[in-house]
């Protein structure tokens, strides 16, 4: 069977070509997919050739193509292996590390069913949803305590929403980009600060009185962990969630780290552990909650949600999110268009 596929063919180069979909083995089913979503970092970063994409990949290998993206997808299973018995033919359901492609076989370990009541457009954001709350998890975030989010692109927005979901108090977003700004306040933020302004620090501390408890780092840029460092309350924990692939940077660990006593958290989702512990869920249950959140109201993303496109923009959908400083924050695939 063929199905239309989104490749990373070369540096800057994204095309839609035609792809072989196998028959489900029996621990494996096939998913029509609905929609997919962009992770823009994630993306960014591979179509654009940086070496730094896998925690895996050695310093100073070369850089190969073809590369995929869109890890986060939701449609219907249209076949099932023989061994699979709790997910049936006609099942809507998430597909994680999966592809941009119209039809996909995939072990059975990579799909959660849709609860009623969530559309398929925000069920195919809930694996990157995943991504902060799994950092929020690991900071051991309680209810009332501040949080500083430094960067908004996708998982930033994500982390407002979901801290404001876990009770914290104030949010802070942060982000150089106005318009980010302005989104992350519609999505729940009590305050969005500009990380370029020299007194971005004193006006972090003036809301919180000492310091935020808790950051999430999304940026992905040293400069900006520095400067967080610079925001925390004594004992603060600090979750790194954005991929710092430049590690050309150097931190006063004696001054921002040991004296005031920070936590620094790894917070990758690829850390995670294959059975869920407090603070630590897996892949599986987290995107449950995030699922049961949509179904019960408490988080919305059809307000992430800023432009759907037909797999046939593709090229052109990546030309603008190479190119766009402000390229939108919820974009979806819709492959019932092709």
């Amino acid at each position: 069977m063929k199905t239309k596929a989104i490749v990373f063919t070369k540096i800057n180069t994204a095309e839609l070509l035609s792809e072989d979909v196998s028959r489900p083995k029996a621990d494996e089913v096939t998913v029509k997919l609905h929609y997919s979503a962009i992770s823009r970092g994630t993306e960014l970063a591979n179509i654009t050739g940086d070496p730094n994409v896998s925690a895996s990949t050695q310093a100073g290998q070369p850089v190969k193509f073809p590369r995929y993206g869109g890890y986060s997808a939701a449609g219907e299973v249209v076949e099932v292996g023989a061994e699979v018995t709790d997910i049936t033919v006609g099942d809507r359901v998430v597909v994680f590390w999966g592809s941009h492609q119209g039809t996909i076989t995939i072990k059975q370990d990579y799909v959660v069913k849709i609860p009623d009541g969530v559309s398929m457009e925000e069920a195919a954001l809930a694996f990157i949803a995943t991504f902060p709350l799994a950092a929020i998890r690991k900071c051991k975030l309680e209810i009332g305590e501040s949080a500083l989010v430094m960067g908004l692109g996708t998982l930033g927005v994500f982390a407002v929403s979901e801290l404001r979901a876990c009770g914290a108090m104030p949010i802070i977003a942060a982000d150089p980009v106005a318009e980010r700004r302005e989104f992350a306040l519609s999505m729940g933020a009590d305050y969005a600060l500009d990380p370029a302004s020299p007194d971005f620090c004193r006006k972090v501390r003036e809301i919180t009185g000492e310091g935020v408890n808790v950051v999430i780092e999304v940026s992905g840029v040293g400069a900006g962990m520095i400067q967080a460092l610079d925001c925390m309350k004594q004992f603060g924990r600090m979750a790194l969630l954005g991929c710092t692939r430049n590690s050309d940077f150097n931190i006063d660990y004696y001054r921002k780290v040991h004296a005031p006593g920070i936590s620094i958290i790894g917070a990758h989702t690829i850390a995670r552990p294959k059975e869920s512990f407090p603070g630590y869920w897996n892949e599986i249950d987290d995107i449950k909650a995030i699922l049961n959140l949509l179904a019960g109201g408490r988080l919305r993303f059809r307000d992430m949600i800023c432009e759907i496109h037909s797999p046939e923009e593709s090229p052109e959908v990546y030309t603008r999110m190479i190119n766009e400083k402000n390229f939108p924050i919820g974009v979806l695939f819709d492959w019932t268009r092709v």
